[in-house]
């Protein structure tokens, strides 16, 4: 197949790219904006009363100190999914370089100008206006400045709670080894960035008598900006959806949902870890997912019957440079011992452990392994370090410690893992990179994602689970010299999903049920 340019991609997807833009602007734009409106009275404040500054300012810095991920975590809850918990989030992360700003601008005001500005009779309100602000403003707009640059940057992972935003490019096209989507995101994000930056640059050297003159353009832009990012976000569908940044940009994904079925269900894009919740909440009512993951059962969803037949086999495996498995050599029949070990609901129930009753991967690998008559204490000795790498879901972390228990006791190899890799690009490149030795993969993804295999010959590979892994097999051995070792015997494929109970309510069954529930409406 030939390999499309960065420049085709951005054509064939220039008016979402453009939506992104929209959205990512309002994120940022909103977020900012709300933060000098926070930040600059709390810098006024502190600089007044100075004793308060340390308390200020310190919560302000453990606030920006706050994993991005895990602030938005936090924000869930309290907000839910959309746009509020990812402003909410920036306009957090914009505080500190404003307030701390404010305070040193107005705190740096030479102390001999204050004494002459209160001998010509001036009270604090004229004192602030007339001499401390004016004097302060070029450096409290390189706080506003330095908080921009920042929250262009952060807004990214808006999309992992339904925001939108340039996020969408950047982490589906990591999840779908796609580096044109990849740069689709990130260059835009950068150009915003550096046009921010030189945008307030222009009102820094800007005199505050003639800055005040511009006082209106900020709430106008502000409700022009919200209403333009409520327009791009708003979807009139019957049913809310939400799907991954890499289901949104996959053949077994939205794209094979809107060819073969001819489904559009204008589908918000969110991280897996948001939209299981998302939906058992009803905040949305149809998600992508995966057929064995833990919370399908925990939180009583039901996976519609994929009755065109769009989602390939999903069998895990083992991948493996064939170098590597010369350089262990006990390696190969260890981690056999795992074929068909494991079916879909044996693979389920492992993640509801994970998912929905809390218990750690190493206590579910190892119950596992006893379980099965696996399980051996650690061997003694050295014969070199096998270093196992993970995605960054449930499934793989358990799998990760499955093999490394299995590995430490049935050899004389250390193991080190190399969990919560990210998407699919992330771990493959790392395999092929020699930062780690094997991780396990899905046949789907090998056959879609990593060999970007053509529909023809899809449709002939994917008639079996054995054809699909046989070619995989077989095709990763001639282009990248690497192996998929035997199957474990579950098939955790993509699927979509709905509360029981609506699905129950509406007679939905399969997808093509749901087409026609939408055709209806």
């Amino acid at each position: 197949m030939k390999q499309q340019s960065l420049w085709q991609f951005v054509s064939e997807q220039h008016e979402k790219l453009l939506t992104q833009i929209t959205q990512h602007l309002g994120l940022t734009f909103l977020s900012l904006l709300l933060a000098v409106i926070v930040g600059l009275p709390l810098g006024i404040l502190i600089a007044r009363k100075r004793k308060l500054s340390g308390s200020v300012l310190g919560v302000a810095g453990i606030l920006q100190t706050i994993p991005s991920i895990a602030l938005l975590g936090f924000m869930i809850p309290a907000f839910g999914i959309g746009a509020t918990p990812a402003i909410v989030a920036l306009l957090i992360y914009a505080l500190l370089p404003i307030i701390r700003n404010t305070y040193t601008g107005i705190t740096g005001v030479n102390p001999a100008v204050i004494e002459a500005a209160k001998a010509m009779g001036m009270n604090r309100k004229q004192l602030l206006l007339k001499v401390e602000l004016p004097l302060a403003m070029p450096v409290i707009i390189a706080g506003i400045r330095t908080a921009a640059v920042i929250n262009v940057g952060v807004a990214t992972l808006a999309s992992f709670v339904a925001a939108g935003g340039l996020g969408e490019f950047i982490f589906g096209g990591i999840s779908l080894n796609n580096t044109n989507m990849i740069l689709a995101g990130a260059i835009p994000a950068a150009l915003l960035a550096v046009l921010l930056d030189k945008t307030i640059a222009v009102f820094q050297k800007i005199k505050y008598q003639d800055l005040r003159k511009f006082w209106y353009i900020f709430p106008l832009m502000l409700m022009i900006i919200g209403a333009v990012y409520w327009f791009s976000t708003k979807t009139d569908t019957a049913l809310k959806a939400g799907f991954t940044p890499e289901f949104m940009g996959r053949q077994d994904g939205d794209l094979g949902l809107r060819s073969v079925y001819g489904l559009n269900v204008s589908p918000k894009v969110v991280n897996d870890a948001v939209m299981y919740k998302a939906v058992y909440e009803g905040k949305l009512n149809l998600i992508s997912g995966y057929s064995t993951d833990g919370r399908v059962k925990a939180f009583d969803l039901v996976v519609l019957e994929d009755d065109r037949k769009i989602f390939p086999p999903y069998f895990a495996a083992p991948v493996i440079k064939k170098e590597t498995l010369s350089k262990f050599p006990d390696l190969e029949k260890t981690l056999d011992l795992l074929a068909g070990k494991f079916n879909d609901s044996v693979m389920t129930d492992l993640n509801y452990r994970s998912d929905h009753l809390n218990q750690t991967p190493e206590k579910i690998a190892r119950d596992f392994l006893v379980k099965n008559n696996l399980f051996k204490d650690p061997q003694k000795g050295n014969k070199g370090t096998v270093r196992i790498g993970s995605k960054i879901f449930g499934e793989q972390y358990i799998l990760t410690e499955i093999y490394r228990m299995l590995i430490e006791g049935y050899t004389s190899y250390k193991v080190e893992t190399k969990t919560g890799l990210g998407g699919t690009k992330i771990c493959f490149d790392a395999l092929m990179n020699d930062a780690i030795d094997f991780y396990p993969e899905y046949t789907g993804t090998g056959l879609l994602v990593l060999l970007k295999t053509d529909e023809k010959t899809l449709s002939a590979v994917t008639k079996s689970a054995e054809d699909t892994y046989d070619y995989v097999n077989s095709e990763f051995q001639k282009q990248y010299g690497i192996r998929w070792l035997k199957p474990l015997g579950f098939n955790n494929s993509y699927a979509l999903m709905m509360r029981k109970k609506q699905a129950d309510e509406l007679k939905i069954k399969s997808i093509s049920d749901l087409k026609n529930y939408l055709d209806s409406k």
